[in-house]
């Protein structure tokens, strides 16, 4: 996937299928990489748009 077209509805629709919106939205927000990434594997997110997720976590400036 490229980061340009990257869309994050997908992944949104994954974590949800896991049951896991909010867990997923704290994380986030707590910037704990570790389990927003373990929760993106739980759910079958690919690796290419994991490592995109925490990329665009760690360049966030509030505007992600």
């Amino acid at each position: 996937m490229d980061e340009q077209d990257f869309e994050g509805t997908l992944v949104l629709e994954k974590i949800a299928e896991i049951g896991k919106i909010d867990d997923f939205f704290e994380a986030i927000d707590s910037d704990d990489f570790g389990k927003v990434k373990a929760l993106m594997k739980r759910a079958n997110v690919d690796s290419e748009t994991i490592e995109m997720v925490l990329k665009k976590m760690g360049e966030a400036d509030g505007k992600h």
